[in-house]
């Protein structure tokens, strides 16, 4: 069993994820947000780059023991899942956002056969619309996606309805309410700040700060 707290401890020791309710960030899609997540920083820390993909490889090895192939998305994905299949014995893909624009046209990189059951991974699932994009193009492929394992979700309503209507299995190592609670605990942000922090998950499109 994947312990969150400790995922959660582990990517707010290197950082990879800051909080500021007071001065928040904006998204790409325009959203105001108090937390910023970056798991690529723990690439730059051996130990706790190790713990989590061990614990990665745990969940895929309980939940997904059929599972034949791995798959990650780019570009944040590629080395977690290329970590993940290799301590796993597992051939890897990874999948581009869209097709390579010279060579071969490639979108998703690596030898695969159709039917194979594949587990996608991901660094982080915010709406879950992304994530789901490229299991719709692994699955015009004639591949078998069987879930989805990430280290950290924010847990958006949008996103459990997403995946639920795909009928994907999907688990994450974390989650932001786990994550705000152990910021708590540190001393990183206030209790009140907490209550701001966790209204902002209800409505992150309409939130103000």
């Amino acid at each position: 069993m994947t312990d969150a707290k400790a995922i959660a401890d582990k990517l707010l020791q290197v950082n990879a994820v800051k909080l500021s309710p007071a001065e928040p960030f904006t998204w790409a899609s325009g959203w105001k947000s108090p937390i910023y997540c970056d798991n690529r920083k723990v690439l730059s820390f051996p130990y706790t780059r190790d713990y989590i993909k061990s614990e990665m490889c745990n969940v895929v090895f309980e939940q997904f023991p059929e599972a034949e192939l791995l798959a990650g998305v780019a570009t944040a994905g590629i080395a977690w899942g290329a970590m993940a299949a290799d301590q796993l014995k597992l051939p890897y893909i990874y999948v581009r956002p869209k097709p390579k624009e010279h060579g071969l046209g490639n979108q998703i990189e690596g030898y695969y056969e159709a039917g194979q059951k594949v587990v996608v991974i991901e660094d982080l699932v915010s709406t879950g619309k992304s994530s789901l994009q490229v299991v719709d193009v692994l699955k015009a492929q004639g591949l078998e996606v069987i879930g989805m394992v990430s280290i950290f979700t924010y847990g958006f309503p949008v996103a459990t309805e997403a995946f639920a209507k795909a009928s994907l299995p999907y688990h994450s190592l974390t989650d932001y309410p786990t994550l705000i609670s152990s910021a708590v605990q540190k001393g990183i942000v206030t209790a009140g700040q907490q209550e701001v922090l966790l209204k902002w998950r209800d409505d992150p499109a309409g939130w103000k700060g």
